[in-house]
């Protein structure tokens, strides 16, 4: 019991990481079949953290989520590498044959990496992914990447490019989800949106804590949407 106490003494004290009995009370009873969809950030690659459990911002879901909702599931179709058309194709079709009655999208950051980047098409293939997901009776959610350019091993060249395309495809998923009457959860604006210590070592993906806050915000957001304010 004194070494739980110890692994979690910074995630307990973490102002910006609700624990898992917070999280079920954001998030309600109501979502039985959730499912995930999109690239790494979906699948929860990260990076452990210490003082913090290894768990992916999905993974904080489900668990606030069985508290409340013993007979909730999460399913993760979520797989790296993949660009905004690839998960259309690839996460579509079985997503919408799970039925989730909540469904929540991380995608773009692949495209966003590309030597050519065209928020537009991202925004379509969005669209095409939350389109079809909403007419099937799912609520949505999406999210904005946090902001990496200041966690020192981005190479400075790259940094005012990335820095207006992370605003691009915040503004082109933003638009996706909210043109078919989706939530979306502006995680830029958080206060530790851009701190360097919520970044794993390969300066793209989020640690350990980065995903706990992530998780935090996207409950916050859910409850705030459910209560009629989002």
């Amino acid at each position: 019991m004194i070494k739980d106490i110890d692994i979690l003494a910074r995630e307990w004290a973490d102002p910006h990481v609700a624990n898992d009995q917070e999280l079920g009370r954001l998030l309600g009873v109501g979502w039985e079949r959730v499912v995930v969809l999109g690239d790494s950030i979906a699948a929860g690659v990260r990076e452990p953290s210490p003082g913090y459990r290894d768990l992916s911002w999905s993974d904080r879901l489900a668990a606030g989520l069985a508290l409340v909702q013993p007979s909730g599931v999460v399913h993760n179709l979520g797989r790296r590498d993949l660009t905004a058309a690839e998960v259309r194709e690839s996460q579509l079709e079985e997503a919408l044959a799970l039925g989730p009655d909540l469904a929540i999208v991380a995608a773009g950051g692949n495209d966003l990496l590309r030597r050519e980047f065209d928020p537009g098409a991202v925004g379509e293939e969005l669209a095409g992914i939350l389109g079809p997901l909403r007419a099937a009776g799912a609520d949505l959610l999406t999210f904005d990447l946090l902001d990496n350019t200041g966690t020192g091993l981005i190479p400075e060249r790259f940094v005012a490019v990335l820095r207006e395309r992370l605003a691009q495809l915040a503004d082109a998923t933003r638009a996706a989800s909210t043109g078919v009457g989706g939530w979306h959860a502006p995680l830029r604006e958080h206060v530790a949106a851009s701190d360097a210590d919520i970044f794993a070592g390969d300066g793209l993906h989020l640690n350990a804590r980065g995903h706990a806050i992530v998780g935090t915000e996207l409950a916050r957001c859910l409850g705030v949407a459910r209560a009629g304010g989002g």
